[in-house]
């Protein structure tokens, strides 16, 4: 092993692999590993430049006395410090990060002793594992870290569960439909965590030890920082990987959508009974096959005569338009024989060259590709952009394979078993890059999944087509929750679940007003779902393609008046808090704290604030306690830190500190407001 100081790096060679330890923002490390002589500089989350902190970096020599002889041997260990964090690079090469203290934050597990080639014995369990794949310019990587009991893990995305501690759990590292992995976790022992590799893989945070592995990668990668407190780890991942920006004005009411508006006279329809009855409506959506066919991104005219008659009619109601659009490329699509010459689908290794057969013989079209990326926008310019829409729906953005056989598929840079992860944050660049390069100054596009850093790119990312359930209810709260802790302020539900709620049905019903409640205080209040079996949405053939029907009706006033009376107040409150909310959204900007707040972001001094998981801040000001069980009409709040409480359905005031069991009548959801705090509403 050899360690030596290059520029700003500390650098180690061992066995054939070159190590660095770099500084990558306040009070952070970034750790790379690759074969010596290999060249892999991509940055994957990693976009924010190195600033010019001057890092301590030291080099010693020290006696290494092997247990069977009395004489020693010399050996060499390295240390790293940028601010608060330091790195310790051992006599046999593994790693060791502390605080400014002193105190163990992280350290590398191994279990094999004394490398010097004079007393070599056979490695047991090391900390970071190499293996060549046969046939392939890649490894399969794991890396190993130590446990410790008391520790306590928030964030890495949305998985469908509802433990917002992920100690002890096992999770995977690919995208699918209501699962986004985003490998960024924050530890209570005081240091954030960033896998910094789009590979398929998994993470085990196991009691015993702590395991990344990779399928296929070129180069280790991860990314640390350590902070007093939960909210400057927070501030300082998200200025490594960027932030949100400000979003318009015009996302922060009520979005209306369902399964599909099969034309212009339905949405116009919908539009002109919410303006008669005078409901505010800030965004309305035309999702899936308004098309020709998947990969044309463009209206279908028998459908949709005048997009620009519609848009300029919906603006005039003070409502935005927002369109979906499919990374597919049907088979019979007109241009897709000129992408799949000029390299811009995703390719199969072998076997046929398709990736989902869903209304049609697909294939994912490849944003790996920079021109790709320019051929997908300028279509969406010319036929949607240039027709007045201003916001874009990035549907089955991880791509939906079907199977999810990724050593199957290969992007342009590289197998997907090496990147594949990365597609979300790619797809949703795509629109961004397009929009802003026309002159956009705010952009938000609803996208269904997400990676690290996907946030700079104008991304509000949703949970996916969740099951209409009170289960299903529970597991957005956690996962709204975890994502932010993954650095996605900005993050919604389909109110009501997508698929599986009749409303004729008394649990639904009862499921909608919970969740809809619910969704007033979270970063956008969206409806949308089906509304009726899933084998009875087919209903004809168009253009050789079997066609959706548009769904049950599933406004907020097509549900009978009592239910609407309810709604109704709930989006009335949510338009009065259009000012806290912007408020919220410049916060977001320029420090990455997200907007749905897991009580131990505001109180880490709380122990009780680090247990609590069906809860959370909205903001600073709001605690919001969501009802999740069937019938419930009563819970129990945990108030936190040393605050008073308001409760905004009366004038009962609560202490911080304190759990206390409150009625949540159905037409209630229990919210609280900080004293001292300027809000005011009254449910």
């Amino acid at each position: 092993m050899r360690l030596w100081k290059d520029n700003k790096n500390l650098c180690m060679l061992m066995d054939g692999m070159l190590l660095r330890m770099m500084p990558w923002g306040m009070n952070s490390l970034r750790v790379v590993m690759q074969p010596a002589g290999s060249e892999d500089e991509r940055n994957w989350a990693l976009t924010e430049a190195v600033p010019d902190a001057e890092p301590e970096i030291g080099i010693q020599e020290c006696e290494l006395k092997a247990p069977w002889e009395e004489q020693g041997q010399t050996a060499q260990c390295g240390y790293m410090e940028n601010g608060r964090i330091r790195g310790e690079i051992n006599p046999e090469g593994w790693i060791c990060f502390k605080d400014c203290t002193g105190k163990v934050l992280l350290q590398e597990y191994w279990r094999n002793r004394n490398r010097l080639e004079r007393y070599a014995v056979p490695q047991d369990t090391s900390a970071r594992e190499f293996k060549a794949v046969q046939g392939a310019a890649e490894y399969r990587l794991t890396a190993r870290f130590e446990a410790y009991e008391d520790e306590k893990i928030y964030g890495l995305g949305q998985y469908q569960e509802t433990n917002l501690n992920k100690k002890g759990e096992i999770l995977d590292l690919e995208q699918k439909n209501t699962q986004c992995s985003i490998p960024f976790y924050l530890s209570s022992r005081g240091y954030g965590f960033l896998w910094n590799n789009p590979a398929i893989g998994k993470v085990i945070f196991g009691n015993n030890r702590t395991e990344w592995t990779a399928e296929r990668i070129k180069k280790l990668d991860y990314y640390i920082t350590a902070a007093e407190t939960p909210k400057e780890i927070l501030r300082q991942f998200t200025q490594a990987v960027g932030r949100s920006p400000l979003m318009p004005s015009y996302v922060l009411g009520l979005w209306q959508s369902k399964l599909r508006y099969r034309n212009q006279e339905e949405v116009l329809a919908v539009a002109r009974e919410y303006k008669k009855r005078q409901v505010p409506v800030d965004v309305i959506v035309i999702d899936f096959f308004h098309w020709t066919k998947q990969g044309e991104f463009r209206f279908d005219p028998k459908d949709w005569p005048d997009p620009e008659a519609m848009v300029k009619e919906l603006e005039e109601y003070g409502i935005k338009v927002m369109v979906s659009v499919w990374p597919t490329v049907d088979a019979g699509a007109s241009g897709k024989k000129e992408m799949e010459d000029k390299g811009y689908l995703v390719r199969n290794d072998r076997g046929l060259q398709i990736h989902m057969n869903w209304m049609g013989e697909t294939r994912f079209w490849d944003p790996f590709s920079s021109e790709a990326r320019e051929f997908v926008w300028n279509l969406c310019r010319k036929n949607y952009y240039d027709k007045g829409i201003r916001m874009f729906w990035l549907d089955e953005a991880e791509p939906e394979y079907g199977p999810y056989d990724y050593d199957l598929f290969r992007y342009q840079a590289g197998p997907a078993l090496e990147i594949s992860n990365y597609y979300p944050v790619l797809y949703a660049r795509t629109f961004w890059d397009g929009m802003t390069g026309s002159g956009q100054k705010r952009v938000m596009n609803l996208i269904r999944c997400a990676w690290a850093g996907s946030q700079k790119y104008g991304t509000l990312v949703w949970s996916g087509d969740v099951h209409s359930s009170f289960r299903a209810l529970k597991e957005q709260v956690q996962a709204g929750i975890s994502m932010g802790i993954a650095g996605i302020a900005w993050w919604a539900t389909d109110i009501g679940g997508f698929l599986g709620g009749y409303p004729g049905d008394k649990t639904f019903r009862e499921l909608l007003i919970r969740w809809f409640q619910w969704a007033v205080f979270t970063p956008v209040l969206r409806m949308h779902g089906a509304r009726q079996p899933f084998e009875k949405l087919e209903e004809e053939f168009r253009n050789g393609v079997k066609q959706f029907t548009s769904g049950q009706p599933n406004e907020i006033y097509s549900y009978g008046e009592e239910i609407y009376g309810i709604l109704l107040k709930y989006v009335l409150i949510r338009k009065s808090l259009e000012e806290y909310l912007t408020d919220l959204m410049q916060e977001t900007h320029e420090t990455g704290m997200p907007l749905m707040r897991a009580l131990f972001l505001e109180y880490p001094e709380d122990p009780e604030c680090w247990n609590v998981k069906d809860e959370y801040l909205f903001g600073r000001d709001i605690l919001v306690a969501p009802v999740t069980e069937e019938g419930q009409r009563e819970k129990v709040v945990y108030f936190p830190g040393n605050e008073k409480w308001t409760a905004a359905s009366g004038k009962e005031e609560y202490s911080g500190g304190t759990s206390v069991m409150v009625d949540a009548p159905v037409d209630k959801i229990p919210v609280f407001i900080r004293n001292g705090a300027k809000i005011e509403f009254d449910l």
